[in-house]
């Protein structure tokens, strides 16, 4: 067997890859991958089938093959072999756990490493403490200031303490449901301890040496600290420790105000903190287009919410138990006093204790893995997922990279990971939630831009909830009309943001977005509204109409 690829022209869509894949197979080819967004087709032939028959399938499907060329597959790993494992996993968070589950399913032997809580940050001190936290915040939030007219609704004091204690209760029983439990049920070894490579093929655990066929480093990353003189004196709070905290700070002082920083601050103040933001950027959200920016700034000012842009950091010092931190901001010395300080101002990977060298690993600037696209490392035995690459850091980008790796470390395949379409969703109240290329990605790219602009206030969902700040903002190509970018402040925009995945991915077209039905009084509405106000004024529209 035999694996090439072909460059192809006329896919214009997912049907056109399905009419590709379709007559390939017709000639006993196997394995077929094809991208009409990358004009090309991988696939397997029989050594008894000339490669000139793909050519002559292709074309009688109506598309045009152009060069052709055999691509080295990956051998198959030999299962069950002198080494101790098949597959050697570091870490044991989502990227791992996809990697040894699958892994599995092709019959290795699996190991996984792992020097502290089983799980990962997801479960443990990230997605889900956090936002079942912003959940009661919200709730304690609505109870002291509700839109409606008639509720007389009103909040006791927030016990904080109890509120920590169901949140680590809930986070146990995920991490045993979904982690723990799957240790025993997919038969894998965890081998607790501190790993660290003595060679391109061999970790050393506890002081015992460790050999594998594959290695995957699926170790995530920590908070980073800026350098702020006088901070490594600090007794400060990282987006974990916080989370930990038994009593809420009459003040809390954020510095960095990305998606933990602006989660982490608006969470503290549902629960009765005063709250500073501070950063050094001059606008909040700088990588998403303005129209986010601007929504999302108005929603934290109208809530109470200080912030504070383009800030030079001096200093910080402590005095008993007051936190003060010098900046400039404008050219005008100030000092934000709080009882407690919240450090936000990134991750880095957790690369330092495993000695990469030792195995040929290479790093970039920031100490992260650097992977191809099929996640190997520069030692072709190791690869690489998570967020200790520094690529999108999401749960769900960790564990579609395991799956992936694993494909390819194990089963033999050539399968490229593919980042070009991610959702990403920052919980705060209203939601920002993003796929796709932003207005200013798009032409830098060379599409000519159409962009259709939507404020909440004018999506019937956000009038009855009387929640109207917000804004969606749809991105396209002006030649094909196909959806580049959905970009969206609202009340449950992350739960929207998946249909604009599909629209974005499968190539859709304002017009397929506008044709489609809409539930009215629903938030994913406004997909079709922004769409229709491409050529509509839908404020001269009556209900549903299109």
């Amino acid at each position: 067997m035999n694996k090439f690829k072909v460059n192809i022209s006329g896919m214009t869509c997912t049907g056109c890859e399905k009419h590709v894949e379709s007559a390939l197979e017709k000639i006993g080819a196997k394995n077929i991958e094809s991208s009409y967004r990358r004009g090309e087709a991988v696939f397997e032939l029989p050594d008894d089938i000339e490669v000139e028959s793909a050519i002559k399938a292709i074309d009688e499907a109506n598309y045009q093959a152009g060069e052709i060329e055999e691509v080295s597959s990956l051998e198959n790993v030999a299962l069950i072999n002198e080494d101790n494992y098949d597959l050697l996993i570091i870490g044991s968070g989502a990227a791992a756990f996809s990697s040894a589950i699958k892994a599995i399913e092709y019959g290795a032997k699996v190991g996984m490493i792992e020097r502290g809580t089983v799980g990962g940050t997801c479960v443990n001190i990230g997605c889900v403490p956090s936002k079942t936290l912003l959940r009661a915040g919200e709730i304690n939030h609505l109870s002291k200031d509700n839109p409606f007219i008639g509720l007389q609704t009103s909040a006791g004091e927030v016990d904080l303490a109890s509120l920590i204690t169901q949140k680590d209760k809930l986070v146990s029983e995920l991490r045993n449901q979904k982690y723990m439990d799957l240790i025993d049920e997919y038969n894998f070894d965890l081998i607790k301890g501190e790993a660290k490579f003595v060679d391109a093929s061999t970790v050393e655990v506890n002081g015992a040496k460790l050999s594998a066929k594959r290695f995957l480093i699926a170790t995530g990353a920590s908070p980073s600290l800026p350098q702020i003189s006088g901070l490594e004196k600090m007794d400060y709070l990282t987006s974990t420790t916080l989370l930990e905290l038994k009593k809420i700070p009459k003040r809390l002082t954020v510095i960095g105000s990305g998606y933990i920083g602006m989660e982490l601050g608006q969470l503290f103040h549902h629960l009765g903190s005063e709250i500073t933001l501070m950063q050094r950027s001059e606008r909040l959200l700088k990588e998403y287009d303005p129209e986010i920016s601007e929504s999302v700034e108005k929603a934290l000012i109208e809530q109470g919410i200080n912030l504070v842009k383009g800030a030079t950091f001096e200093r910080v010092e402590q005095s008993g138990e007051i936190k003060r931190v010098y900046v400039t901001v404008n050219g005008s010395r100030e000092v934000i006093e709080s009882d407690q300080l919240l450090v936000a101002t990134g991750r880095k990977p957790n690369t330092d204790s495993l000695n990469l060298s030792a195995a040929g690993v290479e790093t970039g600037k920031n100490n992260e893995i650097l992977i191809n696209d099929f996640g190997q490392t520069s030692n072709e035995k190791i690869y690489a997922a998570g967020d200790v690459t520094l690529g999108p850091q999401f749960v769900y980008v960790a564990a579609y990279e395991g799956g992936i790796i694993t494909d390819n470390a194990i089963g033999g395949l050539n399968k490229k990971i593919d980042l070009s379409v991610v959702p990403a969703v920052t919980f705060t109240n209203p939601t920002v939630a993003t796929v796709g290329l932003t207005e200013e990605q798009a032409k830098e790219k060379g599409y000519d831009v159409k962009t259709s602009v939507l404020p909440l206030d004018a999506v019937p969902r956000a009038i009855v909830n009387r929640e109207t700040t917000g804004v969606f903002k749809l991105v396209a190509d002006a030649e094909t009309l196909k959806v580049l970018g959905v970009h969206i402040v609202s009340e449950n925009a992350g739960d929207v943001i998946y249909a604009a995945s599909l629209a974005v991915k499968f190539g859709l077209t304002i017009e397929d977005l506008t044709e489609t039905l809409a539930p009215y009084l629903t938030m994913a509405e406004g997909l079709k509204l922004v769409a229709l106000t491409f050529d509509k004024d839908i404020s001269k529209l009556s209900c549903c109409a299109g």
